[in-house]
């Protein structure tokens, strides 16, 4: 992981969650990660971190004392795993999102900690704003996909199949299909962005839309539809 970029990030005002801080937890086992990590995140404007927690069960006591908007989760921890304190935290506090922030980009690994609920899955060597720019996608109920992690989930789904994957609905527009067609090709935002010729913001309204029309509930149910609808 790099800490490029300056020491704080700027807000942007027309999003809700900036006004006010948005409380992470760092869970690591290593404390040469985990502290590092939680000292450069921390000097983000825009997030407070609330804990760096060595395990999930740490995690969990936490979010039982302090409401938690993002948990910052490794995989691969000792007591109880990030995929378990995953699935937990889903069961009894939904209101918390899980980024995956951990070296493992293995198939059983992305599938498991999506399948428990993760909301974004970043491996190690993520920029500093990238890892940002998840926390800030998961706390907007929004999911962000590592690109390596993407293509993965592209190649697992096309190897196995869903068999109730429901038809696109009929009203989504042509941008729409067009935007689900390079998400089953793994692209992330900017790169439709570029491709398109439009900002960003305009591919999020995109997807918000199309995510509400056809009942996807995040980017790997994305892929897996766009897979289904011979799409990708």
């Amino acid at each position: 992981m790099t800490a490029n970029g300056s020491a704080q990030e700027p807000r942007n005002p027309q999003d809700p969650l900036t006004e006010r801080p948005l409380k992470v937890i760092v869970a690591d086992d290593q404390a040469t990660v985990r502290e590092p990590l939680a000292a450069v995140l921390g000097m983000t404007e825009d997030i407070d971190i609330v804990a760096a927690a060595a395990d999930g069960t740490e995690v969990l006591a936490t979010v039982a004392a302090t409401p938690v908007d993002v948990v910052l989760m490794d995989l691969r921890m000792p007591v109880m795993d990030g995929t378990e304190a995953t699935r937990r935290l889903s069961e009894e506090y939904p209101g918390t999102a899980v980024v995956v922030l951990t070296t493992f980009a293995d198939d059983d690994s992305i599938l498991a900690a999506l399948s428990a609920g993760a909301r974004g899955y970043l491996t190690k060597n993520a920029r500093r704003q990238d890892i940002v720019r998840a926390i800030r996608a998961a706390a907007a109920g929004q999911s962000v996909l590592d690109y390596e992690v993407q293509n993965r989930l592209l190649a697992t789904v096309r190897t196995r199949p869903s068999a109730d994957a429901q038809p696109l609905p009929r009203d989504l527009t042509r941008r729409e299909r067009e935007v689900l067609t390079l998400i089953g090709q793994g692209l992330p935002n900017r790169a439709i962005a570029e491709k398109f010729f439009i900002s960003e913001a305009t591919v999020k309204t995109h997807i918000n839309n199309l995510f509400a029309k056809a009942g996807i509930q995040d980017r790997a149910d994305a892929v897996r539809r766009a897979i289904a609808a011979g799409l990708a």
